[in-house]
C-alpha cells in the first residue's frame, strides 16, 4: 500500500457526488497515490456503495461542528460549521503524508509532485493572500496533532466559524515559513479569480492543475447557468465517469438544486 493518500470528506450526499467526480479526476490525472474517503452518517448507503467502488480506502468519522453562529455569519456561509470534521484526517495515520482536497474541486493535471512539500503546505486565499485557503493542504497524519487541533478549536474557536479560520490561527506561522511550505494558486484556482483577472489567467491558465468551486454555487447543481470550461468538464467526468454507475435515483439526485449541507 502506498505512503500517501489523498484524502477527501463527504458529510452527506451532495458532497458525494463532489467527491466521486473528484476520484473519478485523479484517476484521469494518472495519479500513482491511493485515495481515500472520510464519510459521516449522513451519506446514505446507496451512495456509500459508490464511494466504496471508486476509493482505495474509506473511513467513517462522526461530525464535529463550530457551532459558531456568529461567526460564519460573518461570511455568509452558516453551513461552514460541519467543516470541523475535516480535522479527522490527520487520525489517518496507516499513511506517511496526504494531500487533503474538498470534495468541491477538480484535479486538471498530475499533481504527485505535492507531496514533496512539508506540513503544513497550502496556496494563498484570494480574499485575503495572508491566510492560506483549507481547501487543499498538504499534512502529515498524527493523533497528537489530531488532539492538539481539536484541543485548540475548543478552546480558541474559529475567527470564521469554519476549519479554514481554525487552520489558520493553529498553523500561524504558515505565511513566514519558507517558500515550500506556500503552494502556487495553480494548485487552488478559483474560477471567480480566473474571470476577474484574464490577463494573467491568458499567461497562466494552461499551467492551472487544481480548480476549487468555491462559494455557495457548486457544479453538481445541475440547474445553474453555464460558468465556463472547468464547469464543463466536471460535469463530463460526471457523465462519462460517474453517472453510468448511480441508481437512478442518485442520477436525478445530482440533477436536482439543492440546498448545501
Amino acid at each position: 500500500m502506498s505512503k500517501f493518500a489523498w484524502v477527501t470528506l463527504a458529510t452527506n450526499d451532495r458532497y458525494a457526488l463532489g467527491a466521486l467526480v473528484l476520484a473519478a479526476s485523479l484517476r484521469r490525472s494518472n495519479t500513482k497515490y491511493s485515495l481515500h474517503i472520510l464519510y459521516t452518517d449522513g451519506v446514505s448507503a446507496s451512495m456509500k456503495s459508490q464511494l466504496f467502488s471508486i476509493f482505495n480506502n474509506s473511513t467513517k468519522v462522526n461530525i464535529l461542528d463550530s457551532n459558531d453562529s456568529q461567526n460564519l455569519a460573518l461570511i455568509g456561509r452558516p453551513d461552514l460549521g460541519i467543516t470541523f470534521t475535516k480535522l479527522h484526517c490527520w487520525r489517518l495515520i496507516e499513511y506517511e503524508k496526504c494531500v487533503f482536497l474538498d470534495a468541491d474541486t477538480l484535479v486538471i493535471q498530475n499533481s504527485n509532485e505535492l507531496f514533496q512539500h512539508p506540513e503544513f503546505a497550502a496556496a494563498p486565499d484570494i480574499g485575503w493572500p495572508d491566510l492560506f485557503n483549507s481547501g487543499v493542504f498538504v499534512f502529515v497524519p498524527s493523533k497528537e496533532t489530531y488532539q492538539k487541533l481539536v484541543e485548540f478549536g475548543t478552546q480558541h474557536g474559529s475567527f470564521d466559524g469554519g476549519d479554514q479560520g481554525l487552520l489558520n490561527q493553529y498553523f500561524s506561522s504558515w505565511r513566514t515559513m519558507n517558500e515550500s511550505h506556500r503552494l502556487p494558486f495553480i494548485y487552488n484556482v478559483t474560477p471567480g479569480s480566473i474571470y476577474s483577472y484574464k490577463a494573467a489567467w491568458q499567461l497562466f491558465g494552461s499551467q492551472v492543475k487544481i480548480i476549487h468551486f468555491l462559494g455557495n454555487s457548486k457544479p453538481w447543481n445541475f440547474q445553474d447557468p453555464q460558468q465556463g470550461q472547468h464547469w464543463e468538464y466536471w460535469r463530463q467526468i460526471f457523465d462519462e465517469d460517474v453517472a453510468g454507475n448511480l441508481s437512478k435515483d442518485l442520477v436525478n439526485f445530482g440533477q436536482r438544486k439543492v440546498d448545501y449541507f
